[in-house]
Protein backbone atom coordinates (compact mmCIF):
# COMPACT_ATOMS: atom_id res chain seq x y z
CA UNK A 1 0.00 0.00 0.00
CA UNK A 2 1.16 3.29 -0.96
CA UNK A 3 0.64 6.80 0.48
CA UNK A 4 -0.08 9.63 -0.59
CA UNK A 5 0.92 13.08 0.54
CA UNK A 6 -1.76 15.12 2.25
CA UNK A 7 -3.68 17.74 -0.24
CA UNK A 8 -3.05 20.87 0.44
CA UNK A 9 -5.41 22.96 2.76
CA UNK A 10 -5.49 25.79 0.01
CA UNK A 11 -7.79 23.86 -2.19
CA UNK A 12 -5.86 23.45 -5.02
CA UNK A 13 -5.35 19.21 -5.97
CA UNK A 14 -1.62 19.21 -5.02
CA UNK A 15 0.20 17.54 -1.87
CA UNK A 16 1.23 20.63 0.69
CA UNK A 17 4.92 20.18 -0.05
CA UNK A 18 4.59 20.96 -3.78
CA UNK A 19 1.96 23.49 -3.28
CA UNK A 20 1.68 26.30 -0.32
CA UNK A 21 4.40 23.85 1.57
CA UNK A 22 7.11 25.47 -0.91
CA UNK A 23 6.02 29.14 0.47
CA UNK A 24 5.74 28.58 3.72
CA UNK A 25 9.24 26.91 3.97
CA UNK A 26 10.91 30.06 1.82
CA UNK A 27 11.64 27.53 -1.12
CA UNK A 28 9.32 29.64 -3.46
CA UNK A 29 7.45 33.01 -2.86
CA UNK A 30 4.30 33.18 -4.25
CA UNK A 31 4.11 34.61 -7.45
CA UNK A 32 0.36 35.72 -7.45
CA UNK A 33 -1.78 37.70 -4.93
CA UNK A 34 -4.03 34.77 -5.14
CA UNK A 35 -1.18 32.02 -4.90
CA UNK A 36 -0.32 34.54 -1.44
CA UNK A 37 -3.99 34.23 -0.46
CA UNK A 38 -4.24 30.58 -0.97
CA UNK A 39 -0.54 30.27 1.01
CA UNK A 40 -2.20 32.65 3.71
CA UNK A 41 -5.33 30.60 4.45
CA UNK A 42 -3.25 27.12 4.70
CA UNK A 43 -0.63 28.84 6.96
CA UNK A 44 -4.14 29.94 8.98
CA UNK A 45 -5.30 26.33 8.50
CA UNK A 46 -1.94 25.18 10.04
CA UNK A 47 -1.23 27.46 12.21
CA UNK A 48 1.58 29.08 11.02
CA UNK A 49 2.47 32.44 12.44
CA UNK A 50 5.46 33.14 11.41
CA UNK A 51 4.69 32.98 7.92
CA UNK A 52 1.21 35.19 8.32
CA UNK A 53 3.75 37.60 9.85
CA UNK A 54 6.10 37.42 7.07
CA UNK A 55 3.59 37.92 4.15
CA UNK A 56 1.66 41.01 6.26
CA UNK A 57 2.29 44.34 5.12
CA UNK A 58 4.76 45.90 7.57
CA UNK A 59 2.00 49.15 7.93
CA UNK A 60 -0.77 46.83 9.18
CA UNK A 61 1.06 44.32 10.31
CA UNK A 62 0.07 42.69 13.74
CA UNK A 63 2.59 42.29 16.74
CA UNK A 64 1.89 38.31 16.71
CA UNK A 65 -0.51 35.91 15.40
CA UNK A 66 -3.17 34.94 18.25
CA UNK A 67 -4.56 30.78 17.14
CA UNK A 68 -6.17 30.62 21.25
CA UNK A 69 -9.74 31.34 19.32
CA UNK A 70 -8.60 30.13 16.02
CA UNK A 71 -11.90 28.26 14.41
CA UNK A 72 -11.81 25.34 12.40
CA UNK A 73 -10.90 25.70 8.87
CA UNK A 74 -12.50 23.79 6.82
CA UNK A 75 -12.46 24.74 2.96
CA UNK A 76 -11.39 28.01 0.50
CA UNK A 77 -13.36 29.12 -2.52
CA UNK A 78 -11.45 32.23 -4.61
CA UNK A 79 -14.93 33.67 -5.87
CA UNK A 80 -12.87 36.70 -7.59
CA UNK A 81 -9.24 38.02 -8.42
CA UNK A 82 -8.75 41.73 -9.84
CA UNK A 83 -5.09 42.15 -11.16
CA UNK A 84 -2.03 40.73 -8.85
CA UNK A 85 -0.25 38.84 -11.53
CA UNK A 86 2.84 38.75 -12.25
CA UNK A 87 3.02 42.16 -13.76
CA UNK A 88 0.96 44.33 -11.32
CA UNK A 89 1.84 45.88 -8.26
CA UNK A 90 -1.02 45.72 -6.79
CA UNK A 91 -4.24 43.28 -6.50
CA UNK A 92 -6.99 42.42 -4.95
CA UNK A 93 -8.35 38.81 -3.91
CA UNK A 94 -12.93 37.88 -2.52
CA UNK A 95 -12.99 34.71 -1.22
CA UNK A 96 -14.83 32.40 1.18
CA UNK A 97 -12.82 30.90 4.51
CA UNK A 98 -15.96 28.50 5.86
CA UNK A 99 -15.21 26.94 8.91
CA UNK A 100 -16.81 25.49 11.54
CA UNK A 101 -20.19 27.51 11.64
CA UNK A 102 -19.74 29.83 9.61
CA UNK A 103 -18.19 31.71 6.54
CA UNK A 104 -15.79 34.48 6.42
CA UNK A 105 -16.31 36.25 3.14
CA UNK A 106 -13.90 39.14 2.45
CA UNK A 107 -11.90 41.02 -0.24
CA UNK A 108 -8.08 41.59 0.84
CA UNK A 109 -5.94 43.94 -0.84
CA UNK A 110 -2.21 42.81 -1.99
CA UNK A 111 1.00 44.92 -2.65
CA UNK A 112 4.21 44.11 -3.40
CA UNK A 113 7.04 45.27 -1.03
CA UNK A 114 10.29 44.43 -2.30
CA UNK A 115 9.08 42.22 -5.16
CA UNK A 116 7.18 40.46 -2.89
CA UNK A 117 3.01 39.79 -2.02
CA UNK A 118 2.13 40.90 0.63
CA UNK A 119 -1.02 41.15 2.46
CA UNK A 120 -2.39 44.16 3.32
CA UNK A 121 -6.14 44.81 4.49
CA UNK A 122 -9.41 43.42 3.97
CA UNK A 123 -12.81 44.27 4.04
CA UNK A 124 -15.54 42.10 4.69
CA UNK A 125 -18.39 41.47 2.75
CA UNK A 126 -22.14 40.34 4.66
Amino acid sequence: MSRTAPTCPCGLPQAYENCCGRYHSGEAAAPTAEALMRSRYAAFVRQDGPYLLRTWHPDTRPPVVDFADAPRWTGLEIVETGDGSAFHQRGTVTFRARYRGGVLHERSRFVRVDGAWVYVDGDFIE
